[in-house]
């Protein structure tokens, strides 16, 4: 092989080595547990994964993308088993992604290639397999042809296997006894009395129902609360379904979680009556929680839940910070995420001042 086919053959498999590293490691970012639950929450559960097979499915996948990055370097079996292999990965991946494009657009959202360490849309992942495959298959034109019965087929194995088995020890599978444990804080809040809510006492008319038999007939009472109807939170907090709630998911170490607690604090602190805060925190970074209140400036009750229950009560599709407003267990208004659904202080000062009759409508 001249020099400049084995420069070339060099560049393409250390480019495709470092895309492969690159994406395993992206989607452990910040922590292996917390960024591989979020993975198997966002992508595959959407895909039809079941929850008991989802943990093993992910973990294999990214050790997998970890020994193909170093297996590209190497020479055994390079064009017979790990080039094809990799193409074949990487045709399932673009395949899913382009069905994911034409079903809902593939111009927003986050493909999940690289976790949430660099953000990419559907199409430019799709744009970017493209260009891995076709530098692959240029590769196999540049490779020189060997017969490869020298070759060790223990260096594929073994390689895989640890990637694989790696995975599972930096990010072991929690028990769903462990999932679904909270952690009750007692409130240190005093609860607030409702000043503006406060139904004035006036005592009926006496009708002489002896003497006396109206003719007009009756008007119906119009309705100044919506009926009670359960939220599904009441398992976190008794009295959520009674009253006005704010119902927040936040997670502790979240930029944009404690600026939206910090906003509600400061709204809270102008006006009477404001809806009772709740939060349940994402058991990531647990040990901020302290630091999280007191930036926001007050502290509320709150419970801490594990990473996929926490992603399944904020609901598919969604992202934090989550601030809903509950009156009597009916939602009103739920934000989530930063982008167009984000928390809008000005926007829920209206809502939660606005009576029944106009909420309703």
């Amino acid at each position: 092989m001249s020099i400049s086919k084995k420069n070339i053959s060099w560049g393409i498999r250390v480019l495709i080595s470092f895309l492969f590293l690159l994406s395993a490691v992206a989607k452990l970012y910040p922590s292996p547990y917390f960024a591989i639950s979020t993975f198997e929450v966002k992508q595959l559960y959407p895909m039809g994964f079941s929850e008991g097979f989802a943990p093993y499915f992910s973990r294999i996948l990214i050790g997998i993308e970890f020994a193909l990055g170093f297996l590209i370097l190497q020479k055994n079996f390079l064009r017979t088993i790990v080039i094809p292999a990799t193409i074949l990965l990487l045709a399932v991946f673009t395949t899913h992604l382009t069905y994911e494009s034409f079903i809902h657009g593939g111009n927003t959202g986050n493909c999940g290639c690289f976790g949430s360490l660099l953000p990419m849309t559907p199409i430019e992942a799709i744009i970017k397999n493209v260009i891995a495959m076709g530098l692959l298959i240029w590769l196999l034109f540049v490779l020189p042809k060997s017969n490869e019965k020298g070759d060790n087929f223990w260096i594929l194995t073994t390689v895989t296997f640890a990637s694989i088995l790696g995975l599972f020890m930096i990010a072991p599978i929690q028990p769903v006894a462990e999932i679904e444990k909270t952690v009750d804080i007692p409130e240190n809040v005093l609860p607030e009395i409702d000043t503006l809510n406060i139904q004035p006492i006036t005592e009926k008319p006496k009708v002489d129902t002896i003497n006396k038999v109206s003719t007009e007939p009756s008007k119906p009472v119009e309705a100044t609360e919506p009926q009670p109807k359960k939220s599904g939170y009441a398992q976190y907090f008794s009295n959520i379904d009674k009253g006005k709630k704010t119902f927040c998911l936040f997670v502790p170490g979240c930029d944009h979680c404690r600026e939206a607690a910090k906003e509600l604090t400061d709204l809270r602190k102008k006006m009477k009556g404001f809806p009772e805060i709740s939060i349940i925190f994402m058991n990531e970074e647990a040990d901020l929680i302290p630091d999280f209140f007191k930036f926001a400036g007050a502290e509320y009750p709150y419970k801490v839940i594990e990473v996929i229950p926490f992603w399944k009560l904020l609901g598919s599709g969604r992202d934090t910070p989550g601030v809903k407003y509950l009156w009597n267990g009916n939602e009103y208004k739920f934000y989530d995420g930063i982008n167009a659904n984000k928390f809008n202080v000005e926007e829920f000062h209206k809502i939660i001042e606005k009576p029944y009759n106009e909420l309703k409508k």
